[in-house]
Formats: C-alpha cells, sequence, structure tokens
C-alpha cells in the first residue's frame, strides 16, 4: 500500500495558518498541492464544501480566486526551491506574495465535483514569477488564470504590515 507523499504546503510551512492553504487553520480549506509526475506541473484536487454556493449548483467565484491564488502561490514557491536544488522546507524558507491575479472564469463551475488544479512556472524563475493555474470540474476547463508572484523577505514583509497598521 503506497502513500501520497506530503504536500508542498506540509513539507515547507507545517504551521501554515492560511485560510486557503494552511495545515492548521481549524476551519480552513487545506488546499495540498504536489508536484505533478511530469515534472512541470503542480496539482491538488480540492471538492467545495456546500457555503461555498454561488449561484445555485455553482461555486462561488470568490472560492476559485482563493483556490487559484494558494495554489499558484505553492506553484512559484515549489519552482524557487526547485531552482535552487533544495527540498520544500528546507532552510532559509523561501516565500511569495501575490503581486497580481488574473482569472478568467471559461464555464460555471458546478458543485459537487473533485476539482482539479494545474499551475506550472511560464518563463523564468525570478524574484517575480508568473504561474498560468487552470480549474477543471471533469473533463471541462471552467478556470484559466496568469498571475504574478513576488518572492519576499517574510520578516521585513511583516514589519511593513506593522508600520502599514500603525503598529
Amino acid at each position: 500500500m503506497s502513500s501520497k507523499p506530503a504536500s508542498l504546503q506540509h513539507l515547507a510551512a507545517a504551521d501554515g495558518s492560511c485560510y486557503g492553504c494552511g495545515p492548521q487553520h481549524p476551519s480552513g480549506l487545506r488546499i495540498a498541492s504536489h508536484w505533478h509526475e511530469d515534472g512541470i506541473h503542480v496539482v491538488a484536487r480540492h471538492t467545495p464544501r456546500e457555503e461555498f454556493i454561488g449561484w445555485p449548483g455553482l461555486v462561488y467565484g470568490g472560492l476559485l480566486a482563493m483556490l487559484v491564488d494558494c495554489h499558484s502561490n505553492w506553484t512559484a514557491m515549489a519552482a524557487h526551491y526547485r531552482a535552487q536544488g533544495r527540498e520544500p522546507g528546507s532552510e532559509p524558507a523561501i516565500h511569495c506574495v501575490t503581486a497580481h491575479l488574473g482569472l478568467d472564469y471559461l464555464r460555471p463551475t458546478p458543485m459537487g465535483q473533485e476539482l482539479l488544479l494545474k499551475a506550472r512556472v511560464e518563463g523564468e524563475v525570478g524574484r517575480k514569477t508568473r504561474v498560468l493555474c487552470e480549474i477543471h470540474a471533469g473533463d471541462v476547463l471552467t478556470v484559466r488564470a496568469d498571475s504574478l508572484f513576488v518572492m519576499v523577505d517574510i520578516a521585513r514583509l511583516g514589519e511593513q504590515a506593522q508600520r502599514a497598521t500603525g503598529g
């Protein structure tokens, strides 16, 4: 009996609290991203819970954006680790934030189906990394996204956030 390898999130941020992808968020989505066997794509599967209904029978578009955001960010970070010849979770940790999130909703996404997220880096892995992501419901492509992620120093980012809020 083979077990699925640990997700990128568990390897690199086991204590993560992000609502979308944090393994430790008590009621979050806990997206689990993995390198695909092709070595190019990062994939995740997610079945939306009933509270994420939009129109009757359809997934709320904001949830789809959240799925793309978290999964694409992990695709960028995984690509950074790989480009540096390191395993996810090795030190120093790599962190990226969203600079641009662009989605095209191509078809309605039905509730009650497992969704497949499939993402890859387009171009070079650098301080700014472009990620293309798709969401499929069965054989139907429902969302296509083109987003940009920026590698950041997490301590410095926290300091900037504190200054911005007057803390």
